[in-house]
């Protein structure tokens, strides 16, 4: 499998949109309908969306609701959130970073209504040869630049009293280069994900020095909607929901068949699909995805998220601190400036599938 979860500073690209403006007010309301659109890329925790669309689940909850509910699959990752931020989609399959960074740091409103999965490994940091964390010191390391691998790259250092002033650079590398960068005697690390990952440490003599299941619960996949279009067509929500936690009932019970299909349309077979899931947190049970993002962890995690995007210049623009974007948690609680919101993590149409009411 290509994956297109690039995690590439595309702020600048949503706001050469036109979205810069007003960052502080409100989004215009949102207006009923009756059809909607979801953007999703391919990605291991992403490729049910793919099947609720193949398999006709999709439709069949959207029927129940009298709406309809377009899953279309886009071969960019970060043009989805752009095209999503312009306002051509009704949500769209992103990280954590991705959604604060991009449309929340534009000024398009946005709620975490999925709350799928986190990487418990698919993002790894590999050298060549023995050592530790602390022998990056001095050396070159590539990535794909203002990424997860970048802010798992950061998260590491950190970890041991290093930051990446004490590299000699970061190198930004795009994930189709990145297994012929690494084969070549220039490169000495990289920092990637899945199946990228796995395919690099089949190399002789690689050594992973550190991996997202050391940051549990940072690198989060979600399936992010407009706020406005939420609130005023809730529908949509429940129709999303209901097939979305329909399709985390087949994977959790091992259904062949549905797991298949999704290493197919990624490009792997059924062995390598789930050898991704296993470096997967997957919710399957919606109650575990409310927990999840009711936990005080979460806005700690935020927090940190927003820092790295400040430091690198991508929050938004002329963001005059890491606290310029507001989020917003089930609790009510606010991180962030509490006057601009425009990231909100809400877990009522997570509870409604938990207690059987959708």
């Amino acid at each position: 499998m290509t994956t297109t979860r690039l995690r590439a500073a595309a702020a600048a690209a949503a706001l050469s949109l036109g979205l810069g403006a007003g960052f502080g007010a409100a989004p215009a309301a949102a207006q009923e309908k009756t059809e909607f659109r979801v953007a999703w890329s391919i990605y291991v925790g992403w490729m049910p969306w793919g099947y609720l669309e193949d398999s006709g689940i999709m439709d069949t909850w959207a029927e129940k609701y009298g709406i309809d509910v377009e899953i279309v699959q886009i071969n960019d990752y970060v043009e989805s959130i752009n095209q999503y931020t312009a306002g051509a989609f009704d949500g769209v399959s992103a990280t954590n970073m991705d959604a604060l960074s991009i449309p929340a740091g534009s000024g398009v409103d946005t709620t975490a209504l999925i709350v799928g999965d986190y990487s418990n490994g698919n993002d790894a940091i590999i050298r060549k040869g023995e050592g530790g964390l602390e022998d990056l010191a001095g050396k070159p390391v590539h990535l794909v630049e203002l990424s997860v691998s970048h802010y798992l790259l950061a998260r590491a250092l950190d970890s041991v009293g290093l930051s990446e002033r004490d590299l000699d650079g970061v190198v930004n590398t795009s994930d189709a280069d990145m297994i012929a960068a690494y084969q070549t005697d220039d490169v000495q690390a990289v920092v990637t994900w899945n199946p990228l990952v796995s395919a690099i440490l089949e190399q002789p003599g690689a050594t992973k020095l550190y991996d997202s299941s050391d940051i549990p619960g940072e690198i989060i996949d979600i399936m992010w909607v407009n706020t406005e279009t939420l609130a005023a067509n809730p529908d949509f929500g429940k129709a999303l929901a209901g097939a979305w936690y329909e399709v985390m009932g087949l994977m959790a019970a091992g259904d062949e068949e549905a797991l298949t299909a999704m290493a197919e349309a990624s490009g792997t077979d059924l062995a390598g699909y789930q050898a991704q899931l296993a470096s997967t947190e997957m919710f399957h049970d919606p109650a575990d995805a409310v927990a999840f993002t009711s936990d005080p962890a979460l806005p700690e995690t935020m927090v940190a998220v927003a820092a790295f995007l400040f430091d690198k210049g991508i929050l938004g623009e002329g963001a005059p601190s890491a606290d310029f974007v507001g989020v917003a948690y089930p609790d009510g609680s606010v991180t962030g400036d509490p006057n601009n919101v425009r990231l909100r993590y809400d877990t009522t149409y997570m509870q409604m599938a938990a207690d059987g009411a959708l």
